[in-house]
């Protein structure tokens, strides 16, 4: 039986408005529920790779997407104990002579607000902040929403965009708390003047150490330096203050290259971020009520793809509800089918490589070799699989 309610998204960041916007385009109601007072992101750096822009494209927001965006040089990645360059890939154009698309690296505010004035653009689309969902019951024929403040909403179907400790998905998949993997973050934005010297300041850096490593890139019309800084530790639990945090840096990085050290005296530590992740799981969805982004497939950072996994997933769900002329339960399974296999490569493949990036010993030894003996071609090659992307239904 046909629905007139608005499909319910719990969620405003990059997956909830990506799918909002792509559903909303096709002429539904949808509904966005965002906790927070205001609809806007906070954050750091993203980095996104060539398999975002067809979805990009399908909304009609590349050229929004490249006018905010850096195309880094090249990806390169170093040795962090000597400085020495394992492997790079020139952005162009190498990888967009192969993809189609660059490599960029954006604000996430910044990205989060070219998805945000698209919807507020989409008559559709209702943005509603301050909207805390507590639970959900479904129904024959639809879902509805309590919230924080009482109320209870209905919708014809509910897509769970809510992240990491998802309500939704708690109800769906019933697992337990997502799981640290003994590793923290560090994260920091700086004026591109304050970069010390000897820095590349036009790259996506990675440098990989034994228990540690650092990304940093440029942002915002090369005004701003985005740095990351990754470890291994057993107080990952522990919420230290500064003085704590820069001890545990200056431990970790003792052996570091000069390079990264004068980027670590640049870094606010005040704040860390504790690194976890979830085993993949086949079913994201019961009935009427579905899941993505990391509600559904939470991944570590090793393939920078969280937020092109969220994007990935919103524009796909519109496409085959479209297909399925808006049977939301088939379109739902189908969802599942479509997006189970990917998004746990990223997953589990992520893994395997996080323990590269990380390794010592002769283990360390053994990675950087392999890494290092990769051509262009072979690194084209390996990473295919993820750039290539996905194909949409017409």
């Amino acid at each position: 039986m046909a629905n007139s309610d608005p499909i319910l998204i719990v969620g405003g960041g990059l997956g909830g408005l990506t799918a909002a916007l792509a559903l909303g385009r096709q002429g539904r109601r949808v509904r966005v529920l965002e906790q927070t007072p205001e609809l806007g992101a906070i954050g750091y750096g993203i980095q996104l790779g060539p398999n975002v822009f067809p979805m990009f494209a399908r909304l009609g927001l590349v050229d929004a997407l490249l006018k905010q965006s850096i195309l880094p040089r090249a990806c390169v990645m170093f040795d962090a104990l000597t400085g020495a360059e394992v492997t790079h890939i020139p952005n162009d154009p190498v990888l967009r002579g192969r993809f189609g698309y660059p490599y960029v690296v954006i604000h996430r505010v910044d990205l989060h607000k070219i998805l945000l004035d698209a919807c507020r653009a989409t008559d559709t689309i209702a943005l509603e902040p301050s909207t805390s969902v507590t639970g959900y019951a479904e129904r024959d024929s639809g879902v509805t929403v309590t919230t924080e403040d009482g109320r209870h909403i209905a919708g014809s179907a509910l897509i769970g965009a809510d992240g990491l400790r998802s309500i939704v998905r708690a109800r769906i998949v019933g697992d337990s708390e997502p799981q640290p993997i003994g590793y923290v973050a560090h994260r920091t934005i700086v004026p591109m003047a304050e970069v010390p010297a000897g820095v590349q300041r036009d790259v996506s850096a990675l440098w990989i150490g034994p228990g540690f490593h650092m990304v940093h890139y440029p942002l915002r019309d090369n005004t701003l330096f985005n740095i990351v800084a990754v470890f291994r530790t057993d107080t990952y639990g522990d919420k230290g203050d500064s003085a704590f945090n820069t001890a545990e840096v200056e431990r970790t990085y003792t052996t570091a290259h000069p390079v990264m050290k004068a980027l670590l005296d640049k870094m606010d530590l005040t704040r860390r971020w504790v690194i976890a992740d979830r085993d993949p799981v086949r079913h994201w969805s019961s009935g009427r009520v579905t899941m993505l982004g990391d509600a559904a497939h939470p991944a570590l950072q090793t393939f920078a793809q969280g937020a092109c996994m969220a994007i990935e997933d919103g524009v796909c769900l519109a496409a085959l509800l479209e297909q399925a002329g808006g049977d939301f339960v088939a379109a739902f399974k189908r969802f599942e089918g479509a997006r189970v296999v990917r998004t746990a490569r990223v997953v589990l493949d992520g893994r395997r490589l996080w323990q590269g990036y990380h390794a010592e010993g002769v283990d360390r030894d053994v990675w950087l070799q392999a890494f290092g003996e990769r051509s262009e071609q072979d690194t084209l090659n390996c990473l295919s699989w993820l750039y290539d992307g996905i194909q949409l239904p017409a």
